[in-house]
């Protein structure tokens, strides 16, 4: 097992996956009626604005960690790219968090317009999942579980869910905070893992799936507090974006409910909650979901 990072170790990450993700979008193609041309110019603008890509990296992190091909689930891994960034064109939204930049260059409505943005973000929603059941290999009962874990894991109760309860601000106390971030943003992450287990034949309530699955969900909420964190105190070029966008809006997070000190301890105890729970789903090591998840941790961007 790969040590736990520490603060002069720099992160690694399995670049050659994030390598393997951006080659497969960037053959990904969505019409070809001249007619839409400029609806899906806007999609790849935003689809393909770089990052880390961890949510399809995760996916295929998880095939190798059992025992499976890391092709056989591009698909699915790409499915999960397009509903992140469909998610992210719709947060910079003016009526959601009204961000100018993205990745360092103009958000998608910035650059095309309020009402492309809506429907380039809607129509890779929709894409996602006609890529997954029409380019995903595997048994049609599997391929069809998948799907079913990826809607459930991005509708009311995941990732649309956790949005609302973020920008209705019912959340008051620390355990409200943490469900709202497990929904928002953990269900995405955790569908990056799970659907590669129900692709592989495992039941979604079988034992080792539910290891899987607590693996997945802390690595969700890991991934959301450092993201609070770093809107403190990363800067506009580490971020791609203004920092201080959560304060802006007067939204709470983990800083504002913990102080920033606070926050990082919370960063530290779920980093390790993480890894306890990846060795016990993959005791015979999972080098590249340590990886990503020491990355995560101590990532600056």
């Amino acid at each position: 097992m790969s040590a736990t990072p520490t603060s002069t170790s720099p992160p690694v990450y399995p670049e050659h996956l994030r390598a393997e993700v951006e080659a497969y979008l960037e053959r990904v193609r969505f019409s070809e009626e001249f007619a839409t041309a400029g609806l899906e110019e806007a999609m790849r603008y935003s689809l393909l604005a770089g990052g880390k890509r961890i949510r399809p990296v995760l996916a295929l992190a998880t095939a190798e960690a059992v025992g499976g091909a890391r092709a056989s689930v591009m698909p699915l891994a790409a499915a999960l790219e397009l509903i992140h960034t469909y998610s992210l064109i719709h947060d910079d939204l003016p009526a959601m968090d009204d961000d100018d930049l993205r990745r360092g260059r103009p958000t998608c409505h910035v650059k095309y317009g309020e009402d492309v943005a809506i429907l380039a973000g809607d129509a890779l929603y929709a894409e996602a999942f006609r890529h997954l059941l029409t380019a995903q290999p595997g048994e049609p009962a599997r391929v069809l579980a998948a799907a079913r874990e990826l809607a459930a894991a991005t509708g009311v109760d995941g990732m649309v869910g956790g949005q609302y309860l973020d920008v209705a601000g019912v959340s008051e106390t620390p355990a409200d905070l943490r469900r709202l971030h497990e929904l928002k943003t953990g269900r995405l992450i955790g569908a990056s893992v799970v659907c590669v287990l129900l692709l592989s034949g495992l039941p979604s309530d079988a034992d080792e799936t539910l290891s899987w699955r607590r693996f997945a969900s802390e690595l969700g909420v890991l991934f959301q507090i450092v993201d609070d964190i770093l809107d403190v105190t990363g800067t506009d070029d580490d971020l791609g974006k203004p920092h201080g966008s959560d304060e802006r809006h007067g939204k709470r997070t983990y800083v504002t409910e913990f102080g920033l000190q606070g926050a990082k301890k919370l960063a530290q105890d779920s980093h390790a909650a993480a890894r306890a729970t990846l060795s016990s789903s993959a005791p015979q090591g999972a080098p590249e979901l340590e990886q990503i998840t020491d990355f995560i941790y101590t990532r600056t961007s």
